[in-house]
């Protein structure tokens, strides 16, 4: 078989634009040669075949710096295994440092998030391996149910999750005491019947800090059998003096109390369904509620237009329309319709019901330019903003996250307070909100046009918009004052005397 794995046999070379094929090159390739077993040859074109159907040609065009590294690691030893799989992961891990310590190339590296944070990351080559590595190992027979990562595609049951949030397993690695690792999966499973997969996997996210807690303490506990009061009082103790934020905490000690319970129920530790007490919750600290300033909505608006034309539509969209961003991201190609000549919407809102409210032509032209763009692209999808990857499912919220966070980093851009602004999507629906507040609608319109329920919310917008309230306050008082005055003229020496 040919040694020389060529980038245009790949599917994503078909898919790249012109200019990334040129840079790329058509007659690139991976040598395979350069690896000294059949088997190894075998195992790499396998991976390199799978890789170019998952990402894009310029990721593959830096695959191919890290094989050429991997290769030049392995004619450091003279006795290698026939297969990738005959060594443990870990033993080929300290090949590739040691390599790497003696030509100088760093073992980690410095990463920088969207949010402008700095975090230290493992070395790329490293992680290239482990990828290989992890892609040729043998599937798990198992019941989905016995193993420690589940894909939710394999459970026996309905999952209910925010389409905008693609989540393709649950991992249970975390949590490091096998014994109650076994007994949180019985808890996690029943709660996926009945709950969200957003909550499930925050409840989950609870047992593995509880579980690195005991781990780090030293606390040799095996089984949720073992928890007592004094234990739980430890923990929090801990969490309450760690420094997180009081709300974090709160929800934390909910979803371990909501598990432990379960699993007391399911386990007959009848100790864990009283373990808690309503004190133990910490009490929520109360989020600043706060909207966009049209300084800084303008700020924003005005660099938003640099992405890419869907991208941008589909921020513009969110913003006139006062949804939240699950519910602008999830809108449907047949969302338009017309009621007695006035343009309509019906916005199908993931967290609660279907409502529909009248838009201006102006959006509605905007909605129709979004649905053109998608359908000459993608062809018949049921979202009007599509994954890329997957079109059967809508623009996903890390996606349009990432764009912007790295926008706002790249051109250095600043709330009012002078701090980089954030991905507040949110922000934009209150705003809206408070500019309803300021037409003076009332409470039962501000709410439909929402898409809440009830009014109560509605308090919120009214309170971030008191300032313009007291200034038309202060602008009534003072026209009032006028007409006082002008009807007080000619009273003189009498209207002297009451001054």
């Amino acid at each position: 078989m040919e040694d020389r794995f060529y980038y245009r046999e790949l599917e994503c070379f078909g898919k790249a634009e012109e200019v990334i094929q040129h840079k790329v090159g058509k007659n690139g390739y991976f040598d395979l040669s350069c690896l000294p077993k059949e088997t190894l040859k075998e195992e790499f074109r396998r991976y390199i075949c799978y890789r170019g159907t998952q990402v894009s040609l310029n990721t593959i065009g830096r695959d191919s710096i890290y094989f050429r590294q991997f290769c030049k690691a392995l004619q450091t030893r003279r006795s290698l295994p026939e297969s990738l799989l005959d060594w443990e992961e870990e033993k080929w891990i300290q090949l590739l440092k040691a390599w790497m310590l003696q030509n100088g190339i760093l073992l980690t590296r410095e990463e920088k998030n969207v949010y402008g944070k700095i975090s230290i990351a493992e070395a790329r080559l490293l992680g290239y391996f482990r990828r290989v590595y992890r892609f040729l190992k043998p599937a798990d027979e198992r019941a989905e149910r016995e193993k420690d990562i589940w894909e939710l595609e394999k459970l026996d049951i309905p999952i209910e999750q925010n389409p905008i949030y693609k989540t393709d397993t649950l991992n249970f690695t975390g949590i490091l005491q096998e014994k109650i690792r076994e007994e949180v999966k019985l808890a996690i499973y029943q709660h996926l019947k009945y709950e969200k997969l957003g909550t499930v996997k925050r409840e989950l996210t609870s047992l593995r800090q509880f579980s690195r807690y005991l781990k780090e303490k030293q606390i040799r506990i095996q089984s949720c059998s073992e928890i007592d009061r004094e234990l739980l009082e430890g923990y929090l103790i801990f969490k309450a003096t760690n420094g997180s934020s009081g709300r974090g905490n709160s929800d934390d000690i909910l979803k371990l109390r909501s598990i432990l319970e379960t699993v007391g129920k399911l386990c007959r530790y009848p100790q864990l369904e009283k373990l808690f007490l309503n004190t133990d919750i910490p009490p929520e600290l109360e989020p600043e509620f706060r909207a966009y300033s049209d300084g800084e909505l303008k700020r924003l608006n005005a660099h938003i237009t640099k992405l890419d034309e869907q991208i941008t539509r589909c921020m513009v969209i969110h913003q006139m329309l006062g949804t939240r961003i699950s519910d602008t991201l999830t809108l449907q190609r047949d969302c338009l319709f017309q009621l007695n000549g006035v343009d309509m919407i019906r916005i199908r809102q993931v967290k609660t019901k279907t409502f529909e409210k009248p838009v201006s032509a102006e959006l509605a032209a905007l909605i129709r330019k979004a649905i053109q763009y998608t359908e000459e692209r993608y062809g018949e999808t049921v979202y009007i903003f599509v994954d890329a990857r997957d079109t059967r499912r809508p623009l996903q919220y890390s996606t349009i996250k990432h764009k912007v966070l790295s926008l706002i980093q790249k051109e250095d851009l600043r709330d009012d307070e002078g701090k980089h602004f954030r991905f507040g999507t949110h922000m934009f629906r209150r705003s809206y909100g408070v500019k309803l507040t300021e037409l003076h609608l009332d409470d039962w319109t501000i709410a439909k046009l929402l898409g809440h329920k009830g009014v109560n919310a509605v308090m919120h917008y009214r309170k971030m918009s008191n300032q313009i309230l007291v200034d038309e306050t202060r602008r009534a008082r003072e026209a009032q004052t006028r007409i006082l005055l002008a009807n007080l003229e000619g009273w003189g020496e009498d209207y002297e005397q009451i001054r």
